[in-house]
């Protein structure tokens, strides 16, 4: 299975130049975006898969991959599917996409990775039936609840608490401060990494390392249309003393704050896979293979871990050793989350986010992976490197993770 395409939107702030686009709008123009680039016709498009978590942002998010099918002019006759991995729904789409075409199903798959967290609504339950005088309403925020494990009772979500894993009642930043804990990492440790980030992105984006995988998003300011080409949520003029006296949120005197942790981010990406016929038949120009991918489950409480066994997995069924691989990509969930990953594995520092991550540029939940890949797909390219993963912790207790080939 090949990439032939792949593209993303900016990443906008929480509530910022993107907040009135909706998933649906962002993964429109990613899609089209991927498609443009590679002269690709949508009549050609088999199938469309589509990573998105807070399906309720907008009226028609239930209908999520259809509408962008439809918008992008893929067939009416073709299908649409909606996955949801949570902070692995950008890869999940694209796992979904090799199944389709290992399977005979598509030569030709669309997928995409989309989230739009500023438009995610406040909600009122139990009041379809008709209330009692003096029942009081409560309003519930449908973006901590996408954030929040209720097995383990987590939140993840750095600004409010926002991602809670209520099955094991702790939040996703609480679940980063066990990690901090078991690995020994230090608040100190996490600053200096948060502003690696964030400098290793102001870097990437003076040098123009980003103008082949991102493409503008358009909105009226004053009834002029403005193009926005740049992410949003990157701060390259942080200091680490400025890091250093953000007060701690999940912990005291803990390692997580709202500096080290990733942003509450509006996004879009999108990667087309094609088949080996596919190439032929099309004349398709592959940018990578997908070489395989590794999905693991976790303890929740510690899910940030989650990309370790699947990166090993993908490893295993590869054949290849961390060694060979050129370059990591690891979702900056959280700073202390991602080095106990880093620590775990042993990569090779170099190697891992070059170009910053999820806390400079921002997590839009459901369009991550697709960032990750995306990005992949240029940065081996421009560096002439060969291998290539992106990988995922994912709220509840999982991980994800993809290898691919540049060629």
């Amino acid at each position: 299975v090949f990439i032939v395409a792949a593209k993303r939107t900016p990443f906008g702030t929480f509530g910022g130049k993107l907040s009135g686009k909706t998933a649906i709008d962002l993964a429109e123009v990613a899609a089209k975006a991927a498609l443009a680039s590679q002269n690709i016709d949508p009549k050609i498009v088999d199938s469309v898969v589509v990573g998105n978590v807070i399906s309720s942002s907008s009226v028609d998010g239930g209908y999520i991959a259809r509408h962008a099918s439809l918008r992008v002019g893929v067939p009416n006759d073709k299908t649409a599917l909606t996955v949801n991995r949570l902070c692995g729904s950008g890869f999940q789409a694209i796992v979904n996409g090799i199944h389709d075409i290992t399977m005979g199903d598509s030569k030709v798959v669309l997928t995409i990775g989309t989230e739009s967290m500023s438009q995610a609504p406040f909600y009122v339950r139990n009041i379809r039936f008709g209330t009692k005088l003096g029942q009081p309403i409560n309003l519930e925020d449908h973006l901590w609840g996408s954030s929040v494990d209720m097995y383990c009772k987590t939140s993840m979500d750095h600004l409010w608490g926002s991602s809670v894993d209520m099955y094991c009642k702790t939040s996703m930043g609480q679940t980063a401060e066990n990690l901090a804990e078991k690995y020994e990492i230090s608040r100190d440790e996490s600053d200096k990494f948060a502003f690696q980030s964030q400098q290793r992105w102001k870097n990437a984006q003076e040098n123009g390392y980003f103008s082949n995988e991102i493409t503008p998003v358009t909105i009226q300011v004053r009834r002029q249309d403005v193009h926005i080409t740049v992410d949003e949520h990157p701060r390259p003029q942080t200091t680490l003393e400025q890091l250093s006296k953000l007060p701690s949120v999940f912990k005291k005197n803990g390692t997580v704050t709202a500096g080290n942790a990733s942003g509450v981010n509006d996004g879009a990406g999108s990667v087309i896979l094609a088949s080996e016929e596919a190439l032929k038949l099309y004349n398709l120009t592959p940018l990578a293979r997908l070489v395989g991918y590794g999905i693991a489950g976790v303890e929740p409480t510690i899910m940030g871990i989650g990309p370790v066994p699947a990166i090993q997995k993908v490893l295993k069924v590869s054949g290849q050793s961390l060694n060979n691989i050129d370059l990591v990509e690891i979702n900056e969930a959280f700073s202390p989350q991602t080095l106990a990953c880093q620590k775990e594995l042993q990569i090779d520092p170099s190697k891992l986010n070059v170009n910053g991550g999820a806390v400079a540029i921002g997590h839009p939940l459901g369009a991550s992976g697709s960032r990750i890949t995306s990005h992949l797909v240029y940065e081996l390219k421009r560096r002439n490197a060969k291998l290539g993963i992106g990988s995922a912790c994912i709220g509840g207790g999982q991980g994800i993770a993809l290898l691919i080939e540049s060629l």
